[in-house]
């Protein structure tokens, strides 16, 4: 096993800017601001490893899923996330009538299906076969998960950051709405493209 530095480097330059503007990123600031973000970094982590695995291990099994059925599958779970956002964000009461969601692994699991359904067939999962093609399966793997497990750290820490200074309601009904537009945008995708 020989791992190159420079096809690490380029792995994770190349997946880290790819994935900052890609939707799953705002998911995670969606869920770290309701859940408990450690437990969310580790669940899209997870998620992000597998997808990462599959890249590489196997890239072109990701042609063989019809495209329509992967994004109805997500749109539905960003609808059903800014359903639960939005329904705990409404009323007027300031604390009473919010629960944040607790425990390992109800959060665990919610975040790493929530990013394992909407990352099939996603530009950085596309990248990483590609690269692992003709940079090496091990350093590439390594460069990819390093670099997606960094762009969820900085969106939960973002999504942290803005709980702390903005009224959980505020950030609540702002999170529903970009899940909502996340659900939207993955619907509009099964149509356009």
């Amino acid at each position: 096993m020989y791992l190159d530095p420079w096809a690490i480097l380029t792995a994770f330059g190349l997946i880290f800017l790819a994935e900052l503007p890609d939707k799953t990123m705002f998911a995670s600031l969606a869920m770290g601001t309701r859940m408990r973000p450690l437990y969310v970094w580790f669940g899209t982590s997870s998620a992000f490893i597998v997808h990462v695995a599959i890249a590489v291990g196997a890239g072109s099994l990701i042609g063989l899923l019809p495209d329509w059925i992967v994004k109805l599958v997500s749109a539905s779970l960003f609808a059903f996330g800014a359903f639960m956002l939005l329904r705990s964000g409404g009323g007027d009461d300031e604390d009473g009538g919010t629960k944040t969601v607790t425990g390992f692994w109800p959060v665990y699991s919610t975040a790493f299906m929530a990013v394992f359904i909407s990352e099939w067939g996603d530009l950085t999962q596309i990248t990483t076969a590609n690269l692992a093609a003709s940079n090496g399966t091990w350093s590439t793997a390594i460069g990819s998960a390093a670099a997606l497990m960094s762009v969820s750290a900085l969106a939960l820490l973002a999504g942290r950051f803005i709980a702390k200074r903005v009224p959980l309601k505020t950030v609540q009904r702002i999170g529903g709405l970009c899940m909502l537009g996340l659900a939207v945008w993955t619907l509009v995708e099964i149509f356009t493209g």
